[in-house]
């Protein structure tokens, strides 16, 4: 079954949840898979398990929402790309930590095509240059069915991130791949991670 891509452009953290939430509750063995990439307005997002505590100090310009996905606070703004898997787990076999070392992976094989050596940490989901964290992965499953997905740093204003403790890990700095001398357009950089994505859930 041919799995479905949509752009959505720029669009508010919590009309996407919510949208993410319908779809996987009114799908059917029959639904076919979706992903869709997407960019958020600056938005701090606190998962299932996320304590406030981590987040450092309130900016009244940048709202929090408590959300349903695995992890604790991450960042998501303009020049970050968001990548969303609504798939039928069950269908294509995989479990929830196979997905995420999916996604982990999909990031470090585009990393590395623009020169980027990345790695996965089994201990702290998502991806690391060095010690510094470029990519989160957070999912929730319900019905068989997974939503959420991963983020990926490309040319965004950091400083946000300096204000919580990200994914529940106090000092965990941040890269992307602006400070890396890669300047591409999120749009363009959606297209090595989603046919990496896709490539292996084919397999």
């Amino acid at each position: 079954m041919q799995t479905v891509l949509r752009r959505l452009g720029c669009v508010d953290y919590e009309k996407v949840w919510k949208d993410m939430q319908a779809f996987t509750l009114e799908r059917d063995k029959h639904t076919a898979d979706e992903i869709w990439i997407v960019e958020h307005p600056p938005v701090y997002t606190l998962g299932l398990n996320g304590k406030r505590e981590h987040i450092l100090d309130i900016n009244p310009q940048i709202p929090v929402v408590e959300t349903d996905r695995g992890g604790q606070v991450t960042y998501h703004a303009p020049g970050q790309l968001v990548v969303y898997v609504l798939l039928d787990i069950e269908r294509l076999q995989l479990g929830v930590r196979k997905v995420v070392t999916l996604l982990e992976q999909a990031m470090i094989n585009t990393l590395s095509q623009y020169g980027i050596k990345a790695i996965a940490k089994p201990d702290a989901p998502g991806v690391y240059v060095g010690d510094n964290k470029i990519g989160s992965v957070g999912l929730r499953v319900k019905k068989g069915c997974c939503y959420h997905g991963l983020s990926l740093n490309n040319n965004m204003d950091l400083s946000p991130f300096k204000h919580i403790n990200t994914c529940g890990y106090p000092s965990l700095d941040v890269t992307q791949l602006a400070d890396f001398n890669i300047n591409i357009k999120t749009y363009e950089l959606a297209v090595p991670v989603v046919h990496q994505i896709t490539e292996m859930i084919k397999q």
